[in-house]
């Protein structure tokens, strides 16, 4: 009876694994709760016509985030500052979705340096709207890490992803970690 068990088990999860097939090549799925989305490629739905890579959410109601992700060395961004640029269109997002980039230093408890637009987050139904992330890329930085995330229901598609490295006097949009201490009186 076990052997039917691991066979059914072995069986569900090659079917799985055959079904993310259209997940865009170099892209992996993750999140709170990545399983209640799709995460799909949609062929002639991006900006210009042609492909766009797409988030949408399975059930009417979701308690966490799906995102579409890679992890790239640093390298070529050591000791810089870089700017991610990319557009979202949304459908019916009810919570909120947005880009996001993330610096690591291996060995570290967290981000060197991280973004993920929920200050200025993408809402409801929209066109194609352009959203950027600048970040600096300490030269301890060891992974970069970027996505698009769906938190709750909807949809949306994203397309267009550039990498750039920019002036330091253009100003980071996300958290970096402190170089001192900060608030020791509690004021702020």
């Amino acid at each position: 009876m076990s052997n039917k068990i691991f066979s059914f088990f072995l069986m569900l999860s090659l079917c799985s694994s055959l079904l993310s097939f259209d997940l865009p090549e170099g892209w992996f799925k993750a999140g709170s709760t990545p399983q209640l989305y799709d995460m799909f490629t949609d062929a002639g739905a991006g900006k210009d016509g042609k492909n766009a890579a797409s988030i949408k959410s399975l059930k009417k109601r979701i308690d966490g985030f799906g995102t579409l992700m890679q992890n790239f060395k640093p390298d070529k961004y050591l000791g810089k500052k870089i700017k991610m640029t990319a557009w979202m269109k949304s459908n019916e997002v009810a919570s909120w979705a947005g880009f996001w980039l993330r610096v690591d230093q291996a060995g570290a408890n967290k981000s060197l340096s991280f973004d993920n637009m929920h200050d200025r987050p993408i809402k409801g139904t929209t066109d194609w709207k352009k959203c950027e992330i600048v970040l600096s890329v300490p030269s301890s930085a060891t992974n970069i890490a970027f996505g698009a995330l769906l938190d709750g229901t909807g949809q949306i598609w994203f397309d267009e992803i550039n990498f750039e490295v920019v002036d330091n006097t253009i100003p980071s949009t996300g958290k970096s970690a402190n170089d001192e201490p900060v608030n020791l009186n509690f004021d702020k």
